[in-house]
């Protein structure tokens, strides 16, 4: 007979995981404290974008294995219970906001069934596993807990679930592990790795890995910024080391750094925590990580300055892209959308276009413009910002483009378009790292 599970907190990673442990066959039930969120769900529909979720969603409602609910008794009897709810940073500090996964511990303690497992995916400071599951044998001793970190890329997240490239799983016990492995038959059965760690570092795992990410990305943009002053091109040197094996292609693209309700607050918790642990110098590199990534994003404010002018009142300015990254509606931290509003405060007419993320940017920066069309957007603009490497703008034809604008000056501000297309169509070309 099939594991029951439940999925506590509906969000991003929990309705992606939701649907996805229905869609390997077992009865689930999404809890979330927001009843409108999950009327949301409970309909078929997520208030965000991710490729292929939607439809799967519906799908697996329509099976009968997924049903949502405000209701914490409904999930009373289930074998597996995984807390997916959200780990902000707090505000005033770099640490993780731990309020939600308190709360959820808190609240599926007392009714978990004997020899039932709560299993954590949120990202959290290494320690709280163990804490909570103190907390959790307090209150009922019959249950366990279990680390289990997750690693979707957004864009891609349902093909993260149901496809992993790893499974680490920190535990205290073989039937935890066992628990899990049941959980993960299919994965396991597909050949995936499996990792099985205590639970500091299976916690560790998933910062480790983003701030080695982080490490990566902030790395080529400070190689932009020596070869902009040395004359150099970083997309011919990206190339040439990325050639290397012991270093790799991805990630090594130039432009104006990351973004997204992750990787930033991540690595900030994870500086924290080694503080609070007497381990910071060991971090303390990524304070520089952190920096490079921001500014990265000032120094597209001052290509836009150097070819319009110091003074941006009343300039026209098109920005393609508003969300952190395409194939995504999340314009938390979006580097894209920051340069935006910094350019509109500086006195320029900014209109922005983004294929999914209007919506959203509009809620966090509602003064900007908006555009629906690509072509109303760089209408009349005296410069333009590519800021999101949608594939809609990177099969923009530049002739055509260049009839709508008064001036035919572009800044790629993510090293995706083809630049030797854009200037024979007669474009004033920029981007980090490269010299005309």
């Amino acid at each position: 007979m099939k594991l029951k599970v439940s999925v506590i907190g509906t969000g991003y990673l929990g309705a992606t995981h939701a649907a996805c442990m229905s869609s390997m066959g077992f009865e689930v039930v999404g809890i979330d404290v927001d009843a409108l969120k999950i009327s949301a769900l409970a309909s078929g529909k997520i208030p965000f974008y991710e490729p292929d979720l939607q439809e799967l969603l519906q799908k697996e409602i329509s099976s009968g294995r997924l049903t949502f609910s405000t209701d914490f008794n409904s999930i009373a009897d289930a074998d597996v219970h995984f807390i997916c709810v959200g780990t902000p940073q707090l505000e005033n500090s770099l640490a993780a906001d731990l309020q939600y996964i308190d709360a959820a511990l808190e609240a599926i303690a007392p009714i978990c069934k004997p020899g039932s497992l709560v299993v954590g995916k949120s990202t959290v400071p290494v320690g709280t596993a163990a804490r909570l599951r103190e907390k959790l044998l307090r209150i009922n001793p019959e249950a366990d807990l279990a680390w289990n970190p997750e690693f979707l890329r957004e864009g891609f997240a349902v093909e993260d679930t149901l496809r992993p490239n790893r499974l680490v799983v920190g535990v205290t016990s073989d039937a935890a592990e066992n628990t899990l492995k049941e959980i993960y038959r299919t994965n396991l059965e597909a050949k995936t790795p499996w990792v099985r760690a205590d639970l500091p570092t299976a916690e560790l795992v998933k910062v480790a890995a983003n701030s080695f990410l982080a490490t990566k990305i902030s790395f080529i943009n400070a190689m932009a910024e020596i070869c902009e002053a040395a004359g150099g091109d970083v997309t011919v040197l990206a190339e040439a080391i990325g050639y290397d094996p012991r270093i790799g292609s991805r990630f090594l693209q130039a432009g104006i750094g990351f973004g997204g309700g992750c990787l930033p607050k991540d690595i900030r918790a994870f500086m924290a925590r080694a503080s609070e642990l007497g381990a910071d110098q060991a971090l303390e590199f990524l304070r520089e990580i952190d920096s490079i990534n921001l500014r990265a994003r000032q120094r597209v404010i001052e290509l836009v300055r150097k070819d319009l002018s110091q003074d941006l009142t009343g300039k026209s300015i098109a920005v393609l892209g508003a969300a952190f990254k395409p194939d995504s509606d999340d314009v938390r931290d979006s580097p894209a959308l920051d340069i935006a509003a910094q350019i509109a405060a500086a006195g320029a007419k900014v209109t922005v276009h983004d294929p999914k993320a209007i919506a959203p940017a509009k809620k966090r920066f509602p003064a900007l413009n908006y555009c629906e069309s690509i072509e109303e957007t760089l209408g009349g603009a005296d410069l333009v910002l590519h800021l999101t490497e949608w594939k809609i703008y990177r099969e923009l034809d530049p002739l055509k483009m260049k009839s709508l604008v008064a001036s035919p000056v572009i800044i790629d501000g993510r090293n995706a378009l083809d630049r030797d297309a854009w200037v024979a169509a007669g474009w004033k070309f920029r981007a980090l790292g490269r010299t005309n």
